[in-house]
């Protein structure tokens, strides 16, 4: 009788499952309920709806190279896409599992990569100081 090299070693002999899927998030539980009552109304409402959500991406889009909250208003635009069309709505779903990805791998952040953080937001801070100083920035409008 041969014994396997896990069970010498005491290791478990099969790593936990990856193909387990995780639990949706609330809103995209939201949205799902949402998409069964949307195609109910009419085909005026529904078009003003994806020409709505449309330009509200398109804004998004352009707020990538633009100031504004491009990775708040993407979501959104594309949450009244997915009303009307199913790609929007893997597009999003997606979207959001990776930002719980983010969020949780935010929270699990190491003590080092604090202290580097806030070394690196106090150097910003010290440049634009320097900067302002330097060149003559000024920092409020007199």
């Amino acid at each position: 009788m041969a014994i396997e090299p896990s069970a010498r070693t005491g290791a478990s002999a099969a790593p936990p499952s990856r193909s387990a899927k995780p639990e949706p998030p609330k809103v995209v539980k939201k949205l799902e309920k949402r998409r069964e009552t949307h195609r109910d109304h009419g085909k005026i409402y529904r078009a003003a709806f994806a020409l709505a959500g449309a330009v509200i991406v398109v804004g998004g889009v352009a707020m990538l190279v633009l100031p504004g909250p491009a990775f708040l208003v993407i979501p959104i635009g594309l949450a009244i896409l997915s009303l009307e069309f199913a790609w929007a709505g893997r597009l999003l779903d997606a979207a959001l599992v990776q930002a719980d990805h983010a969020k949780e791998k935010a929270a699990h952040t190491s003590r080092r990569q604090k202290v580097l953080t806030a070394i690196a937001v106090g150097a910003g801070v010290a440049a634009f100081v320097v900067a302002a100083i330097l060149y003559d920035i000024p920092v409020l409008p007199v």
